[in-house]
């Protein structure tokens, strides 16, 4: 689990499927109003509070997006209290409204263009090509669809991502508009072209 102060009322917490299986939640429970997904929410709470000063009193959004095979990113919002909460209500009691989102993209970030080859070839020998390159604040980052890989190539490139790189903890969207597109298609077959 990964805590990030964005404002002074906001935070993005990014949790891996690795941080949910050590709980005992799989993907599909954490859609569920159960027990364990509140003690979670309390212990990203707790970690916010502990590692940013991040305090959840009062009326928070909450908004998570699941990235296939890479994890969660829960982007917790506080409001302005517009009202004082009644001193015989629970001292937890939170207020929430929670948006949830689903993306079918594979985002992955690199430390560095070494990573990115190598990845490339890896990748090329395993028969899958495809993808879009990035760059944004001295990292590297390849994008691929859903539509570019399926059934067996899909847990391939996911194995072969992680192993060079790790499942990015910001959007696609911010480095498509605050970054460089490098290669806008067939990144892994230019990569392997380009740098034999």
């Amino acid at each position: 689990m990964r805590v990030e102060r964005l404002t002074y009322n906001k935070i993005k917490i990014f949790l891996t499927f690795d941080d949910l299986n050590e709980r005992g939640i799989s993907k599909e429970e954490i859609w569920q109003d159960i027990p364990k997904v509140h003690q979670l929410f309390r212990d990203m709470m707790t970690e916010a509070d502990d590692e940013v000063g991040f305090k959840a009193d009062g009326p928070i959004a909450v908004e998570v997006f699941s990235l296939p095979a890479q994890g969660m990113v829960v982007i917790v919002t506080k409001g302005v209290n517009e009202y004082e909460i009644e001193e015989d209500y629970d001292e937890d009691y939170i207020e929430m409204q929670v948006t949830l989102d689903e993306s079918d993209e594979v985002f992955y970030e690199f430390l560095s263009f070494e990573d990115v080859i190598s990845l490339g070839r890896r990748l090329s020998g395993a028969g899958l090509a495809g993808g879009t390159l990035f760059s944004y604040n001295d990292r590297f980052y390849l994008k691929f669809e859903e539509d570019e890989v399926t059934g067996v190539e899909y847990d391939m490139l996911i194995a072969l991502l992680a192993e060079f790189g790790c499942s990015s903890t910001i959007t696609s969207y911010r480095v498509m508009e605050y970054g460089k597109k490098l290669m806008a298609n067939d990144a892994i077959k230019q990569i392997v072209h380009f740098f034999k």
